[in-house]
């Protein structure tokens, strides 16, 4: 699949997800990914990445590229995914409104200081959020050049713009936060204009050497009405569908993306992302905690995905592609979803698995 100037060897994607592993544990986090591009993923990305003090979520163990300084440790994990010829990839994070910030003590940003929704204990910051200035949004829109560099250093094949789950730049999409009068706020175009520029900032940065990609939330924007069309969410990608080299979807809370296997069933998600592909030519992945290789092959069949997306399945199983093509899935450990990973990592250590004893 040719995702902008890189080509994924396969429709098998592990999108970006914690695995509490971070900057402080690289060989750790290189043996994590690197199963995984060994088990046959084509694309294997890291957890959510800050790109500035002003985004700090110690004490979990998250991925950071403040300086030159961090590229180093994200070289293992690249080295890693490379060595089995799959693409490696970055997301990056900034939680504006989000951001405990309690060793940097720096006060949160976001468009209009509007609080954060709070609901799990992580996502308390010690204060409210202060509005950004237009000084902030060229910083924000500098810090993302500056990560872009950084990570085009460490080898990154793919490199995210993380505009979903109540962060930063998804906060500038969503009304509920962005109140702004200026030409960010406003109207859905308005809204979007500041992932525009990030985007473009992005590519203009990475040219032909990386793709550039964007996570994004659908569920919300699609219970917004809009005057232009069936939604803000169809509008916002009849807006910017063309401008990333990838679109990669989910949902706004953990509760809703993650719930237990006594709440879901594999492919659950297709009702927020199933309308993408007809406003967009680019490639477009999803998650729907997918069990079923027949289910995998439904999505692409019939155009709802063209990679399928995969953070607990490949968990549970890091070799899943693997056994798909040697005929083995009666082979597959499939995840339950329990939810120990997620469990994992909201109390900042590494992730384990009840199919997976060999994970964290």
């Amino acid at each position: 699949v040719q995702i902008g100037p890189v080509t994924a060897k396969n429709r098998f994607y592990q999108v970006p997800h914690a695995m509490g592993a971070g900057n402080d544990m690289p060989n750790t986090r290189a043996a994590q990914r690197g199963i995984k591009a060994e088990g046959g993923w084509g694309v294997v990305n890291t957890g959510y990445c800050s790109i500035h003090p002003s985004s700090d979520d110690r004490p979990l163990p998250f991925a950071r590229l403040w300086s030159d300084r961090d590229i180093e440790s994200h070289i293992p994990m690249v080295e890693a995914v490379h060595k089995y010829d799959a693409l490696a990839g970055i997301e990056f994070f900034h939680g504006g409104a989000y951001a405990p910030n309690r060793h940097t003590r720096m006060v949160p940003i976001s468009p209009s200081g509007v609080q954060q929704k709070v609901n799990e204990i992580e996502t308390m910051s010690l204060q409210a959020p202060r509005e950004m200035s237009k000084n902030d949004i060229q910083n924000l829109r500098k810090w993302h050049i500056d990560a872009t560099k950084r990570a085009l250093q460490a080898g990154f094949d793919i490199i995210y713009s993380y505009a979903g789950m109540g962060f930063l730049p998804y906060h500038f999409l969503h009304p509920q936060f962005n109140k702004r009068t200026d030409e960010y706020g406003g109207s859905l175009e308005n809204r979007t204009r500041l992932i525009r520029e990030i985007i473009t900032d992005m590519k203009e940065t990475a040219g032909e050497k990386a793709a550039i990609a964007v996570r994004l939330s659908t569920d919300e924007l699609l219970g917004f009405k809009s005057d232009n069309s069936e939604s803000e969410a169809h509008e916002l990608f009849e807006l910017i569908g063309e401008l990333p080299d990838l679109w990669d979807l989910k949902l706004s809370e953990w509760t809703k993306e993650c719930p237990s296997s006594r709440f879901s069933e594999s492919g659950f998600m297709e009702p927020f992302n199933g309308f993408v592909k007809k406003l967009t030519s680019k490639p477009v992945v999803g998650v729907g905690w997918f069990t079923s290789p027949d289910i995998m092959v439904s999505q692409i069949n019939r155009g709802i995905l063209d990679l399928v997306g995969s953070a607990r399945a490949s968990i549970a199983d890091p070799f899943l592609p693997v056994k798909i093509a040697e005929g083995r899935e009666d082979d597959i450990r499939e995840c339950i979803g329990c939810n120990i990973c997620a469990s994992c990592y909201n109390q900042g250590i590494p992730v384990r698995c009840t199919q997976n004893p060999t994970m964290g």
